[in-house]
């Protein structure tokens, strides 16, 4: 298979679900030109930049990057993450490839059980001037996922451009086309694209996707911010329950508390006891009966 040269650019304000969807099973990721209105991405700056700002630089230089800030807990950090986790475009295409019913046998009785999703991770990323490639890889390993073995896929997520993304200032790399390999073949930086869009815009791609963030060799910081939706029977790489203030937590939607995982499925994952009763994780907050972080 040959590699492509670049990834596919959709326009944010004529693009369906399907036709995202199209172009992500087709080569493993796709861009949203004009995710984000500019009135947003202007709000989104003003709420991560002093969070960053006051955040060093890490310690790893194998994966990680020691010229690289990283920021999670977004949901208990910015008021802007319920507007991009439900953005239409982006939750409409996550709905749609992972909820893939899963038929069971229950007794004599064959039933469907339709997959729940939740927020796996979030993070704000800021690769400095200075900082090299990181090492190309597949999100889904942290659930030591198997290619093409499991036939479906367990993650999809984004990655909000709020500075411009170029190919000298890190843009994150991808190898389209990688979704569809198995697990032998390694990832090799010459398979990979630079991906190029403006500050607003966002890059949507699988689990099974190898990628990785770019090397800065501008002289300006390179910012996005990602996050990911997983099935709900996967542990959560990001430890929502311990990340999120309870202030912020009680002040969000049911539909955002159910996706960082307050909440239990049709296959009962995540239940709760009550009474001698398996009954739905979110009573825990209904009934304001459980403790959760105050600081930060």
């Amino acid at each position: 298979m040959t590699t492509a040269t670049s990834l596919t650019t959709l326009p944010g304000a004529t693009t369906t679900v399907d036709d995202a969807v199209d172009v992500i099973r087709r080569d493993g990721g796709v861009i949203i030109d004009g995710f984000l209105k500019p009135s947003v991405l202007a709000e989104l700056r003003r709420q991560l930049e002093p969070v960053l700002d006051q955040t060093r630089c890490g310690d790893d230089a194998y994966f990680a990057g020691t010229k690289t800030r990283r920021v999670g807990g977004l949901f208990g950090r910015l008021d802007l993450m319920p507007e991009i986790a439900l953005h239409p475009l982006y939750y409409g295409a996550a709905k749609k490839i992972l909820q893939k019913p899963v038929p069971i046998w229950a007794g004599d009785d064959r039933v469907e059980i339709l997959p729940d999703i939740q927020v796996g991770v979030t993070q704000a990323i800021q690769i400095q001037p200075g900082q090299g490639d990181q090492r190309l890889h597949r999100d889904d390993s942290s659930f030591l996922w198997r290619h093409p073995d499991y036939g479906r896929e367990g993650r999809v997520q984004i990655m909000v451009a709020v500075s411009d993304f170029t190919a000298e200032n890190g843009g994150t790399l991808v190898i389209p086309g990688s979704h569809l390999w198995d697990d032998e073949r390694p990832p090799r930086r010459e398979e990979a694209v630079s991906t190029c869009m403006s500050a607003g815009s966002a890059l949507l791609w699988i689990g099974s996707t190898y990628h990785g963030g770019g090397d800065n060799s501008s002289d300006a910081p390179r910012t996005g911010l990602t996050m990911a939706f997983d099935l709900a029977c996967l542990r959560q790489e990001e430890n929502q329950f311990l990340s999120i203030p309870r202030d912020k937590l009680l002040g969000l939607s049911e539909e955002i508390q159910r996706l960082l995982g307050w909440g239990s499925g049709e296959n009962l994952m995540g239940y709760v006891e009550r009474d001698g009763q398996m009954v739905d994780a979110h009573v825990l907050l209904e009934n304001d009966a459980v403790d959760l972080p105050t600081v930060r």
